[in-house]
């Protein structure tokens, strides 16, 4: 599971490996935000007409860095 998160979620799985936390408080730290992080890239809410038709789930908090990455992925599109 670590590093199927770790496949979208490098620099903030890095991150926390690099400030001490165990593999186990990692992943409970980025599990959702990987799995939103994915929807995201993948184009999932490209054609969303309005806020209130994105699922409950399409939101996490993300930083600044992840929100540029799927702005990116969004402009490729």
């Amino acid at each position: 599971h670590c590093l199927s998160v770790r496949a979208v979620c490098q620099r903030e799985i890095d991150c926390d490996r690099g400030n001490g936390y165990s593999w186990k408080i990692t992943l409970l730290r980025n599990y959702w935000k990987s799995k939103v992080k994915q929807e995201w890239l993948s184009g999932k809410y490209s054609n969303i007409p309005s806020q209130k038709s994105l699922p409950e789930k399409s939101m996490y908090p993300m930083d600044v860095d992840t929100w540029g990455e799927i702005l990116e992925a969004e402009l490729e599109r």
